[in-house]
Protein backbone atom coordinates (compact mmCIF):
# COMPACT_ATOMS: atom_id res chain seq x y z
CA UNK A 1 0.00 0.00 0.00
CA UNK A 2 1.72 3.15 -1.12
CA UNK A 3 1.00 6.64 0.33
CA UNK A 4 -0.45 7.61 -3.14
CA UNK A 5 -2.91 5.13 -2.81
CA UNK A 6 -4.04 6.67 0.20
CA UNK A 7 -4.72 10.01 -1.30
CA UNK A 8 -6.73 8.57 -4.13
CA UNK A 9 -8.90 6.99 -1.58
CA UNK A 10 -9.58 10.51 0.33
CA UNK A 11 -9.99 11.83 -2.86
CA UNK A 12 -12.82 9.28 -3.87
CA UNK A 13 -14.74 10.16 -0.08
CA UNK A 14 -14.19 13.44 -0.67
CA UNK A 15 -16.13 14.03 -4.27
CA UNK A 16 -17.99 9.94 -3.77
CA UNK A 17 -17.39 10.06 -7.71
CA UNK A 18 -15.36 7.82 -9.92
CA UNK A 19 -15.03 10.41 -12.85
CA UNK A 20 -13.97 13.36 -10.79
CA UNK A 21 -11.87 11.87 -8.28
CA UNK A 22 -10.08 11.00 -11.60
CA UNK A 23 -9.92 14.64 -13.07
CA UNK A 24 -8.97 15.85 -9.63
CA UNK A 25 -6.11 13.56 -9.32
CA UNK A 26 -5.24 13.48 -13.00
CA UNK A 27 -5.39 10.23 -13.45
CA UNK A 28 -7.56 7.66 -15.97
CA UNK A 29 -11.35 6.97 -14.74
CA UNK A 30 -10.33 3.07 -15.46
CA UNK A 31 -6.70 3.06 -13.76
CA UNK A 32 -8.31 4.77 -10.82
CA UNK A 33 -10.84 2.31 -10.92
CA UNK A 34 -7.83 -0.23 -11.06
CA UNK A 35 -5.92 1.83 -7.83
CA UNK A 36 -9.42 1.21 -6.19
CA UNK A 37 -9.70 -2.52 -6.53
CA UNK A 38 -5.99 -2.94 -5.72
CA UNK A 39 -6.78 -1.36 -2.16
CA UNK A 40 -9.93 -3.22 -1.47
CA UNK A 41 -8.19 -6.75 -2.58
CA UNK A 42 -5.14 -5.83 -0.06
CA UNK A 43 -7.73 -5.07 2.50
CA UNK A 44 -10.36 -7.72 1.97
CA UNK A 45 -13.46 -5.88 1.83
CA UNK A 46 -14.81 -3.16 -0.38
CA UNK A 47 -15.14 0.05 0.91
CA UNK A 48 -17.26 1.61 -1.07
CA UNK A 49 -21.04 0.45 -2.07
CA UNK A 50 -21.34 1.20 -6.30
CA UNK A 51 -24.19 2.69 -7.91
CA UNK A 52 -22.58 3.23 -11.19
CA UNK A 53 -20.06 5.53 -10.90
CA UNK A 54 -21.15 7.16 -7.77
CA UNK A 55 -19.73 5.88 -5.14
CA UNK A 56 -20.99 5.93 -1.06
CA UNK A 57 -18.46 5.09 1.37
CA UNK A 58 -19.73 1.82 3.33
CA UNK A 59 -18.56 0.86 7.13
CA UNK A 60 -15.40 -0.76 6.26
CA UNK A 61 -14.43 2.55 4.31
CA UNK A 62 -15.63 4.78 7.13
CA UNK A 63 -13.23 2.93 9.20
CA UNK A 64 -10.18 2.70 6.90
CA UNK A 65 -10.78 5.95 6.43
CA UNK A 66 -10.29 7.11 9.92
CA UNK A 67 -6.72 5.64 9.34
CA UNK A 68 -5.96 7.15 6.34
CA UNK A 69 -6.54 10.44 7.27
CA UNK A 70 -4.53 10.07 9.87
CA UNK A 71 -1.40 8.85 7.73
CA UNK A 72 -1.96 11.42 5.65
CA UNK A 73 -1.63 14.28 8.21
CA UNK A 74 1.31 12.90 9.64
CA UNK A 75 2.75 12.43 5.98
CA UNK A 76 2.15 16.25 5.92
CA UNK A 77 3.30 16.81 8.97
CA UNK A 78 7.20 15.27 8.36
CA UNK A 79 7.00 16.93 4.69
CA UNK A 80 6.92 20.36 6.46
CA UNK A 81 9.01 19.53 9.08
CA UNK A 82 11.92 18.80 6.79
CA UNK A 83 10.63 21.53 4.36
CA UNK A 84 11.27 23.74 7.58
CA UNK A 85 14.70 22.33 8.49
CA UNK A 86 16.05 22.74 4.80
CA UNK A 87 14.86 26.24 4.10
CA UNK A 88 17.82 28.51 4.49
CA UNK A 89 15.57 30.95 6.65
CA UNK A 90 14.15 28.92 8.84
CA UNK A 91 16.36 25.69 8.96
CA UNK A 92 18.44 24.80 11.74
CA UNK A 93 22.19 24.38 12.37
CA UNK A 94 24.04 21.83 14.60
CA UNK A 95 27.21 23.88 15.64
CA UNK A 96 29.74 22.01 17.72
CA UNK A 97 32.81 24.30 19.30
CA UNK A 98 35.36 24.13 21.97
CA UNK A 99 34.84 25.06 25.50
CA UNK A 100 37.27 28.37 25.18
CA UNK A 101 35.19 29.61 22.49
CA UNK A 102 31.46 29.43 23.80
CA UNK A 103 32.25 32.34 25.33
CA UNK A 104 33.21 35.14 22.66
CA UNK A 105 33.68 33.34 19.21
CA UNK A 106 30.75 31.76 18.61
CA UNK A 107 28.19 34.92 20.39
CA UNK A 108 30.43 37.12 17.72
CA UNK A 109 29.98 34.36 14.74
CA UNK A 110 25.84 33.83 15.70
CA UNK A 111 25.60 37.82 16.24
CA UNK A 112 26.76 38.16 12.54
CA UNK A 113 24.63 35.50 10.69
CA UNK A 114 21.04 36.41 12.76
CA UNK A 115 20.97 39.70 11.29
CA UNK A 116 20.43 38.55 8.04
CA UNK A 117 19.06 35.05 8.97
CA UNK A 118 16.60 36.18 12.23
CA UNK A 119 14.94 32.57 12.41
CA UNK A 120 17.73 30.42 11.51
CA UNK A 121 17.75 27.93 14.62
CA UNK A 122 20.76 26.88 15.93
CA UNK A 123 21.56 23.76 18.05
CA UNK A 124 24.46 24.21 20.14
CA UNK A 125 26.84 21.21 21.61
CA UNK A 126 29.67 22.26 23.75
CA UNK A 127 32.66 19.62 24.15
CA UNK A 128 36.28 18.82 23.74
CA UNK A 129 38.07 18.52 20.56
CA UNK A 130 37.63 14.83 20.10
CA UNK A 131 34.13 14.24 21.82
CA UNK A 132 33.15 17.15 19.09
CA UNK A 133 34.41 15.39 15.92
CA UNK A 134 33.31 12.41 16.96
CA UNK A 135 29.32 13.70 17.11
CA UNK A 136 30.08 14.91 13.80
CA UNK A 137 31.14 11.80 12.66
CA UNK A 138 27.60 10.30 13.70
CA UNK A 139 25.85 13.04 12.47
CA UNK A 140 24.82 14.32 15.33
CA UNK A 141 26.50 18.14 14.17
CA UNK A 142 26.96 19.64 11.19
CA UNK A 143 29.86 22.00 11.86
CA UNK A 144 32.39 21.80 14.18
CA UNK A 145 35.03 25.02 15.44
CA UNK A 146 37.97 23.08 16.18
CA UNK A 147 41.49 23.12 16.88
CA UNK A 148 44.37 21.51 15.58
CA UNK A 149 42.96 20.88 12.07
CA UNK A 150 41.66 17.21 11.77
CA UNK A 151 43.92 14.89 10.37
CA UNK A 152 41.09 12.65 8.71
CA UNK A 153 41.15 13.60 4.74
CA UNK A 154 37.31 13.29 4.49
CA UNK A 155 36.92 16.44 6.73
CA UNK A 156 36.56 19.87 4.96
CA UNK A 157 38.39 22.86 6.65
CA UNK A 158 38.37 26.79 6.76
CA UNK A 159 40.52 28.46 9.26
CA UNK A 160 39.16 30.98 11.25
CA UNK A 161 42.03 32.96 12.87
CA UNK A 162 45.28 32.11 15.10
CA UNK A 163 45.07 32.35 19.06
CA UNK A 164 47.95 32.94 20.91
CA UNK A 165 48.46 30.65 24.16
CA UNK A 166 49.75 31.92 27.49
CA UNK A 167 51.10 30.94 30.53
CA UNK A 168 48.48 31.70 33.34
CA UNK A 169 49.75 32.52 37.17
CA UNK A 170 48.52 33.78 39.46
CA UNK A 171 49.01 37.78 40.43
CA UNK A 172 51.50 36.31 43.02
CA UNK A 173 53.84 33.61 41.26
CA UNK A 174 57.65 34.25 40.86
CA UNK A 175 56.52 34.29 37.10
CA UNK A 176 53.74 36.69 37.28
CA UNK A 177 56.65 39.86 36.42
CA UNK A 178 58.00 38.41 33.16
CA UNK A 179 57.65 39.62 30.14
CA UNK A 180 57.44 36.49 28.24
CA UNK A 181 58.27 33.12 29.21
CA UNK A 182 59.29 29.11 28.07
CA UNK A 183 57.03 26.78 29.25
CA UNK A 184 60.42 25.74 30.32
CA UNK A 185 60.46 28.04 33.26
CA UNK A 186 57.21 26.87 34.76
CA UNK A 187 59.43 23.61 35.57
CA UNK A 188 57.07 20.41 36.08
CA UNK A 189 54.35 22.38 37.60
CA UNK A 190 52.13 21.72 39.23
CA UNK A 191 49.62 22.69 36.22
CA UNK A 192 46.17 22.16 35.83
CA UNK A 193 44.72 21.24 32.65
CA UNK A 194 41.74 20.12 30.32
CA UNK A 195 41.33 16.39 29.73
CA UNK A 196 43.10 14.59 27.02
CA UNK A 197 41.02 14.64 23.82
CA UNK A 198 40.60 18.30 23.72
CA UNK A 199 42.08 20.56 21.44
CA UNK A 200 43.87 22.81 24.04
CA UNK A 201 45.48 19.79 25.73
CA UNK A 202 46.71 18.62 22.37
CA UNK A 203 48.34 21.93 22.10
CA UNK A 204 49.73 22.50 25.64
CA UNK A 205 51.36 18.15 25.61
CA UNK A 206 52.77 19.42 22.10
CA UNK A 207 54.93 21.90 23.82
CA UNK A 208 55.62 19.96 26.89
CA UNK A 209 56.87 17.08 24.31
CA UNK A 210 59.02 19.55 22.64
CA UNK A 211 60.44 20.86 26.25
CA UNK A 212 61.12 17.58 27.27
CA UNK A 213 58.80 18.03 30.48
CA UNK A 214 57.17 15.47 32.21
CA UNK A 215 54.73 17.80 33.61
CA UNK A 216 52.94 17.09 37.51
CA UNK A 217 49.18 17.68 36.57
CA UNK A 218 47.06 18.51 39.69
CA UNK A 219 43.79 18.96 38.37
CA UNK A 220 41.77 18.51 35.11
CA UNK A 221 38.59 19.99 33.46
CA UNK A 222 36.51 21.09 31.12
CA UNK A 223 35.94 24.30 32.45
CA UNK A 224 38.05 26.86 31.65
CA UNK A 225 36.24 29.31 33.85
CA UNK A 226 37.28 26.91 36.88
CA UNK A 227 40.54 26.29 35.60
CA UNK A 228 41.41 29.96 36.16
CA UNK A 229 39.98 29.78 39.16
CA UNK A 230 42.20 26.90 40.50
CA UNK A 231 45.10 29.44 38.98
CA UNK A 232 44.05 32.07 40.65
CA UNK A 233 44.13 30.25 44.42
CA UNK A 234 47.22 29.14 43.26
CA UNK A 235 46.56 25.38 42.77
CA UNK A 236 48.53 25.34 39.54
CA UNK A 237 49.75 27.41 36.57
CA UNK A 238 48.17 26.34 32.60
CA UNK A 239 48.51 26.67 29.60
CA UNK A 240 45.46 29.38 28.41
CA UNK A 241 44.05 31.22 25.81
CA UNK A 242 43.45 35.10 27.02
CA UNK A 243 40.03 35.59 28.70
CA UNK A 244 37.95 37.55 25.49
CA UNK A 245 35.04 39.48 25.03
CA UNK A 246 31.99 38.59 22.95
CA UNK A 247 33.43 40.74 20.13
CA UNK A 248 37.40 38.77 20.59
CA UNK A 249 39.24 42.07 22.66
CA UNK A 250 41.08 40.85 25.66
CA UNK A 251 39.37 41.00 28.48
CA UNK A 252 41.51 41.38 32.14
CA UNK A 253 39.28 43.36 33.99
CA UNK A 254 37.62 40.46 35.22
CA UNK A 255 40.46 39.14 36.12
CA UNK A 256 42.81 41.12 38.06
CA UNK A 257 44.15 38.02 40.14
CA UNK A 258 45.87 36.39 37.14
CA UNK A 259 48.52 37.52 34.93
CA UNK A 260 49.01 35.82 31.77
CA UNK A 261 52.39 35.35 30.68
CA UNK A 262 53.26 35.15 26.35
CA UNK A 263 54.93 32.15 25.33
CA UNK A 264 57.88 32.20 23.50
CA UNK A 265 57.95 28.86 21.39
CA UNK A 266 57.17 28.03 17.83
CA UNK A 267 53.95 26.09 18.93
CA UNK A 268 52.56 28.05 21.90
CA UNK A 269 49.23 28.96 19.14
CA UNK A 270 47.01 27.26 17.78
CA UNK A 271 44.98 27.54 14.72
CA UNK A 272 40.37 27.80 15.13
CA UNK A 273 39.02 26.25 12.11
CA UNK A 274 35.14 25.09 11.18
CA UNK A 275 35.19 21.75 9.95
CA UNK A 276 32.47 19.31 8.35
CA UNK A 277 32.05 16.34 7.21
CA UNK A 278 32.72 16.72 3.29
CA UNK A 279 30.63 14.32 1.06
CA UNK A 280 27.97 15.13 4.13
CA UNK A 281 24.56 16.57 2.49
CA UNK A 282 24.03 20.19 4.03
CA UNK A 283 21.01 21.66 4.63
CA UNK A 284 20.49 25.44 2.98
CA UNK A 285 20.78 26.77 6.32
CA UNK A 286 24.16 25.09 6.92
CA UNK A 287 25.55 25.85 3.83
CA UNK A 288 24.65 29.59 4.31
CA UNK A 289 25.80 29.56 7.63
CA UNK A 290 29.67 28.03 6.86
CA UNK A 291 29.63 30.59 3.72
CA UNK A 292 28.98 33.44 6.35
CA UNK A 293 31.46 32.11 9.26
CA UNK A 294 34.38 31.81 5.91
CA UNK A 295 33.73 35.34 5.17
CA UNK A 296 33.90 36.47 8.82
CA UNK A 297 36.98 35.43 9.45
CA UNK A 298 39.05 37.65 8.14
CA UNK A 299 37.59 40.37 10.03
CA UNK A 300 37.86 38.21 13.78
CA UNK A 301 40.64 39.63 16.06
Amino acid sequence: MQIEELRWFATLCETGHMGQAAAELGLSQPGLSRALARLEAELGAPLFDRNGRVLALNRFGRAFLTHAERILAEDEAGRRAVAELASPQTGTVALAFLYTVGNWLVPRLLLSFRAEHPHVRFHLVQGGNSANLQALERGEVDLVITSPRPADPGLAWRALRTEHLYLAVPAGHRLAHRRRVRIEDAGTGPFVATRQGTGLRESTEQMWQRAGIEPQIAFESDDVPALRGLVAVGLGVAVLPRSRTYDGNIDDSAEPWLRYIPLVAPDASRVLGLTWRQERWASPAVTAFRDAVTALAPELP
